[in-house]
């Protein structure tokens, strides 16, 4: 049992180093550049689901731009905001809205997170739909008070009186292997700890569109992180219509026998091709799922495949130290009666033992 975790262990972290290598180029003007190699891994786009009807091909970008669109047309007091999203965006994912919808609805802001934050609670305080964007997930942390001591709070500090739950914050999100520090952080697990805000990523354009209108929609206030490495490389048949996916619920993509394969976003798709080659050279079958939605997370339907497969392998790309894969391995441990085999949470991002590297990513990617 521990070498099938050793080897499954090994296997997982050359598929995710693979995918995310660096290579180095000359350094011009004493600045090194970076350039990322192909992926290891390949999107495999999922199926539409027939009752949705109508679908066309769209990327990961164009299918939030869609939900956003969706938004607008069928709710009077939505409103999108935040740095340079009048012009669509720097990925494009509000392209057009503006001159559809009108500078009213559609608006840049000041390049202060705490204000955009800020200003969308005191839109949703009134019952108006907030949707606001922070132009990278790692531009967050200025607005970590109002979303913390402000958003989530908001019900409790009156009695559930009032709410901001018309409040959706939206962020591109994780590396792409060339981002530098401000550009490639997955910041996920610091969201996790608060009660009262919800925490969603997406791995795919048809559960953007999906899971975007039910974060805008929901009664709570959400953080949707976007994959920023899928914005332009995830292409799908989605259907044209309005739906929305369920929160609070993973998805089992790939049905197993022999140990569970956890992740969530771009992730996902390492897993996937680590579970083809667990098969192939192993003959390991890996049961593959979805998070979805990291708070709160679907206790039950990972809980009740590792009780069938008794082992547990889950990666994420944000530091393994507090990262949310230990709350997923806690609480499975305790759970389950006999305990699992083996419960593994590699690969994760690594920890800085040493600060003098101009390329920390290097160590890793």
């Amino acid at each position: 049992m521990a070498t099938l975790g050793r080897r499954l262990f090994s296997i997982c972290r050359k598929t995710w180093k693979k995918g995310a290598s660096l290579r180095r180029l000359p350094q011009q003007n004493a600045v090194q550049l970076l350039c990322r190699n192909a992926s290891a891994w390949t999107f495999v786009p999922d199926l539409p689901p027939e009752a949705l009807g109508e679908t066309t091909k769209m990327n990961l970008f164009q299918s939030l731009t869609d939900a956003m669109d969706i938004a607008l047309s069928t709710d009077e007091t939505a409103v999108i905001f935040g740095e340079d999203v009048a012009f669509g965006g720097v990925f494009r994912c509000t392209v057009g809205l503006a001159d559809k919808y009108g500078k009213d609805r559609v608006f840049n802001t000041p390049l202060c997170e705490q204000g955009i934050v800020g200003f969308g609670i005191g839109m949703a305080s009134v019952g108006a739909t907030a949707i606001a964007e922070i132009q990278f997930a790692d531009y967050i942390f200025p607005a970590f008070d109002q979303i913390i001591n402000e958003a989530a709070k908001f019900r409790y500090r009156c009695g559930n009186i009032f709410d901001v739950g018309g409040l959706t914050v939206r962020a591109p999100w994780g590396a792409v292997g060339h981002g530098a520090l401000y550009h490639s952080q997955s910041p996920e697990a610091f969201f996790s700890h608060i009660p009262g805000i919800k925490v969603v990523i997406p791995r795919s354009p048809i559960q953007a569109k999906g899971l975007l209108l039910s974060c805008i929609r929901d009664k709570n206030p959400c953080i949707f992180f976007e994959p920023k490495v899928l914005y332009r490389a995830a292409v799908e048949q989605v259907p044209v219509g309005d739906y929305m996916i369920p929160l609070e619920e993973a998805e089992i993509l790939v049905e197993g026998s022999d140990v569970t394969l956890l992740a969530w976003g771009t992730q996902i798709h390492v897993m996937l091709e680590v579970a083809q080659l667990a098969q192939e050279k192993l003959g390991v079958s890996c049961e593959v799922i979805d998070l979805r939605t990291i708070v709160p997370w679907d206790e039950e339907t990972v809980c009740k495949s590792v009780k069938k497969t008794g082992r547990l392998l889950v990666a994420h790309e944000a530091p393994i130290t507090g990262g949310f894969a230990g709350e997923v391995t806690a609480t499975v441990q305790v759970s389950q009666d006999p305990r699992p085999q083996a419960l593994q949470t590699p690969p994760c991002g690594g920890v800085l033992s040493a600060f003098g590297s101009s390329n920390p990513a290097s160590l890793w990617l």
